[in-house]
């Protein structure tokens, strides 16, 4: 999967489009339970970011695979 858009919708979830046009809500949730991870437990620093296209990556330097994304993704249609 490609991400080809992200839009942070509240503290834990973010929704992304993908290149092949599938959109889906993913929930950060079960990863703030490690430490790298931490930090986005503040929404200033959940809000910090960015779209690699095959990874996420915040700030702080967390970072999820898009393959990682795709595997939980909960899709629906646009």
């Amino acid at each position: 999967m490609i991400i080809k858009t992200l839009e942070v919708l509240d503290r834990c979830r973010l929704s992304i489009l993908a290149e092949d046009g599938r959109t889906g809500i993913f929930d950060v949730t079960p990863y703030l339970q490690f430490e790298a991870f931490e930090p986005l437990l503040s929404t200033d620093e959940f809000n910090k970011i960015s779209n690699g296209r095959y990874y996420i990556e915040w700030g702080c330097g967390a970072d999820l695979s898009a393959d990682t994304i795709e595997a939980h993704l909960n899709t629906h249609h646009a």
